[in-house]
């Protein structure tokens, strides 16, 4: 019986199918964030990619690289395909060459999850695990070893992620176009997380020619080069991060510095925390990366204060279901220390509801100083959040924000003076239904963090001491 062809008629139907998995990579959605950006202004989509049939961004890759090497003869029938990999490359390729043909070997380093391990093997690959804690050159690292079996094996090619041009090229030629037509070209910033770096000098490059007033933003986990590196063109000593699949230490041949823009660090702990927030709040279950970048992207849309114009898409690498004994794990998260306490269900709005005043007290920027002193003081509050005439979010003002601005030596004070200059907008916004993990991530350094509906309304606002009376009421 002969395979039915693509739109093949039967009696007034038409089948449409795909010859092959590898034809459905690509034209993942994008898709707006909702409660995880709560109060901020611009546009916030990610671009799922775990919608590939490989589960990440690396399915695009995997295709292309192949393609590039029987072009030039360095790949035949029967051979292997060797990489060293996180693990998601290791997918991207596998698929490829389970269509042709091919054998794979993947080299992993050991602190990548067991189930990226299993997913490799499912494809039929031979798995290697080496050690994470050895310099690139050392000949136990996972690029050494893969260097060393390409040698050992005939008729095999090394895929080279970190350094084969067709990696960035294969992003140019695809996430970049989809992500320009997607946003019918009103983007304005680019965020993604940096590994090879070939997903963001691909896809920034494309986006740049057609426009070059784009953002392109790196994200990058404290203990990796690459932030410095960019800053300041120094490299450092890398140190350790259990975020998967972003950071380097060393530069990737695959990274272009000069398409980015600026990159922002992020830590493991609020890495892990927002991809656990992600799924919770906005029903996209991401991996630890993802959870990087959307922190990056929120600490970077606050820190340029980006209005209503701004269109940023963040790519979100792959499926939170490759993590599941790790960042969804409870008992992994508080053994690493990402969980501090053992009440993980309290609620911002649970906190809110047993405060002793219920009532919420707000200022507008075009308050008189000296009212929000009298108010604060008659009310024995230290901070006040600050609204619109909407009643939407726009900062926050505190006592030693209106006290730095009084003892300012080169300003005359005015009776109709205004807190407007003194509002702090670099404030940690969350919604009612926030998890008590992911407060203590954001009010660990602030002096607040405030709670807003759907509509970026105030509905509270929470202290460390709030939290702490909290805390104590519930020990019995």
């Amino acid at each position: 019986m002969s395979s039915p062809e693509l739109n093949q008629r039967t009696d007034t139907n038409e089948i449409e199918f795909h010859n092959d998995i590898h034809s459905t990579i690509g034209n993942t959605p994008l898709v707006r964030l909702n409660s995880v950006t709560s109060g901020l202004e611009p546009l916030v989509l990610v671009k799922v990619e775990f919608f590939n049939p490989g589960g990440s961004v690396k399915d695009r890759i995997g295709w292309p690289i192949i393609e590039d090497a029987e072009r030039d003869g360095r790949l035949r029938p029967g051979g292997t395909i060797i990489e060293a990999t996180s693990g998601n490359t290791g997918v991207g390729l596998a698929i490829a060459a389970a269509i042709k043909g091919y054998r794979c070997i993947f080299v992993m380093p050991d602190k990548m999850s067991h189930e990226k391990i299993l997913l490799l093997r499912a494809y039929g690959a031979r798995v290697v695990v080496t050690p994470t804690a050895v310099e690139p050159e050392d000949p136990r690292s996972y690029y050494s070893v893969a260097r060393r079996l390409v040698e050992e094996t005939p008729n095999s090619i090394l895929a080279n992620q970190y350094y084969n041009p067709v990696n960035p090229q294969a992003h140019y030629d695809s996430t970049g176009p989809e992500i320009w037509a997607q946003t019918g070209g009103r983007i304005t910033h680019l965020i993604v997380g940096m590994g090879t770096g070939g997903t963001i000098s691909g896809t920034g490059r494309y986006l740049k020619e057609q426009n070059p007033d784009v953002q392109i933003v790196g994200v990058d986990p404290l203990g990796s080069i690459l932030y410095e590196l960019h800053r300041s063109g120094k490299y450092t000593n890398a140190e350790g991060y259990k975020v998967e699949g972003i950071g380097e230490d060393f530069l990737p041949g695959t990274t272009d510095l000069s398409v980015i823009d600026e990159i922002v660090q992020v830590d493991d702990r609020e890495s892990f925390l927002m991809a656990r927030r992600l799924v919770r709040e906005e029903g996209i279950l991401g991996g630890g990366s993802s959870g990087s970048v959307v922190v990056g992207a929120l600490r970077y849309i606050q820190q340029h204060q980006l209005g209503p114009e701004a269109v940023v898409v963040i790519i979100l690498p792959d499926s939170g279901l490759r993590y599941l004994s790790k960042v969804f794990d409870d008992d992994w998260m508080r053994e690493n220390g990402y969980l501090d306490q053992i009440w993980s269900d309290i609620r911002a709005e649970d906190i809110q509801s047993k405060k002793e005043s219920g009532r919420i007290y707000t200022a507008r920027t075009t308050d008189l100083l000296r009212d929000v002193i009298v108010l604060m003081k008659s009310r024995n509050i230290s901070q006040l959040p600050v609204v619109n005439t909407e009643e939407r979010l726009v900062g926050l003002v505190s006592e030693i924000d209106l006290l730095n601005h009084m003892l300012l030596t080169n300003h005359v004070h005015q009776p109709d003076e205004t807190i407007e200059s003194m509002v702090n907008i670099d404030v940690p916004i969350v919604g009612p239904n926030t998890r008590l993990e992911t407060l203590m991530s954001l009010i660990k350094d602030r002096p607040a963090v405030v709670i807003v509906n759907q509509n970026d309304q105030v509905e509270g606002i929470l202290t460390k001491i709030d939290i702490l009376d909290y805390l104590s009421s519930q020990i019995r």
